[in-house]
């Protein structure tokens, strides 16, 4: 019998993709890591932000095994907060700001440097399987790569499909093409499947917000890195603005919930719990005057603001309507519309 080329294929280069990627190669096996573009691995494809509360403790602990997210965090991160930072180290939330350019560049860098760990561009649509068995994969050219185990860390990608407003574009985020036959292939080997929904808030164009009315929100002075590895943080620390939605932005969005997938019935998966589009927010919080929104821009040289708060996948016209409703956003220039996303997932209960 041929010796497999592999010991583990990982499909998907993405946070969860690196990591175990990453782990499997550590520990002594022939590594592939399968991806569409060698250039998009550690691409970070919602908020440029690692950690926070409930989260942030999680990155720690990826660190103490030796994995590579706190590592890169501290090498990208350009707005470092310790949250509740007066109570105890139990409930404290270390989280940072990255610059989605930098982070990109430390993930590869230290991928890299991983020995036993071979990139291979494609796309994988098919899995090779032996009496029950999965023993490798097939790429989109035919490649056939053979390994003793794959893991699929494909994220949005599993049939993704992008919703704005009416509009539907098949894609595994914004511009990348989605993994429709994988998704057929696990279907087909009778796995017990579902569907999940995320969403994204638009980007904005730096340039065209008012930051000198905003209230500020400052690095830490002292800021405290995910890895116990990092002696110091090198980049510079930037500040964040808060705004807030109105009463008017609240009334644009009620207007308009019939043309918002969630709301029109066009999207039917379960979305995240504590991430909730801003349509959720002004239906479920009715009596709520206005919810705050964090300005976080992108990078140190990146014109690319992220506002925090308000994800949606109203039509882009509703958007610019809403946003221009908000303090310090009057004149605002949306980059990149918000958008909703869904995608299949193998049930972890099965």
């Amino acid at each position: 019998m041929q010796q497999p080329a592999f010991d583990v294929i990982v499909v998907g280069g993405g946070h969860a993709g690196c990591e175990a990627a990453a782990a499997a190669a550590r520990v002594g096996a022939r590594t592939a890591l399968v991806t569409h573009d060698r250039a998009t691995i550690g691409e970070m494809s919602c908020n440029p932000a690692i950690g926070g509360l409930g989260k942030g403790h999680l990155v720690r602990e990826i660190d103490a095994l030796d994995g590579l997210m706190g590592r890169v965090a501290d090498a990208a991160g350009i707005q470092f907060r310790l949250l509740n930072r007066s109570k105890g180290p139990a409930v404290q939330g270390p989280r940072t700001q990255a610059d989605r350019k930098l982070y990109r560049k430390a993930m590869q860098a230290a991928l890299a440097a991983q020995e036993r760990l071979d990139v291979v561009e494609g796309g994988v649509e098919d899995l090779l399987l032996d009496n029950g068995r999965v023993t490798g994969v097939v790429l989109g050219d035919g490649r056939r790569l053979a390994a003793a185990a794959v893991v699929l860390t494909t994220g949005t990608f599993l049939n993704g499909l992008i919703h704005l407003g009416e509009t539907r574009i098949p894609a595994g985020r914004m511009g990348a093409a989605p993994a429709l036959k994988l998704s057929d292939r696990l279907y087909a080997l009778g796995l017990t499947m579902g569907r999940l929904k995320t969403g994204t808030p638009a980007r904005l164009l730096n340039s065209s917000i008012d930051w000198a009315s905003l209230e500020t929100q400052p690095a830490d002075d002292d800021p405290v890195p995910f890895s116990f590895l990092t002696s110091r943080i090198a980049n510079p620390q930037i500040a964040c603005g808060i705004t807030t939605t109105t009463s008017a932005t609240h009334e644009i969005i009620r207007a308009n919930l019939a043309r918002s997938p969630m709301y029109s019935g066009q999207i039917t998966s379960v979305g995240p719990r504590y991430c909730p589009s801003i349509e959720d927010k002004v239906v479920r919080f009715a009596d709520r005057a206005g919810h705050q929104v964090f300005l976080e821009p992108e990078g140190l040289d990146d014109d690319t603001v992220y506002p925090n708060g308000v994800s949606t996948s109203l039509p882009q016209e509703v958007q610019d309507a809403f946003l221009r409703t908000m303090p310090g956003l009057e004149r605002v220039v949306i980059k990149r519309p918000g958008y909703a996303i869904e995608y299949d997932y193998v049930d972890p209960r099965s």
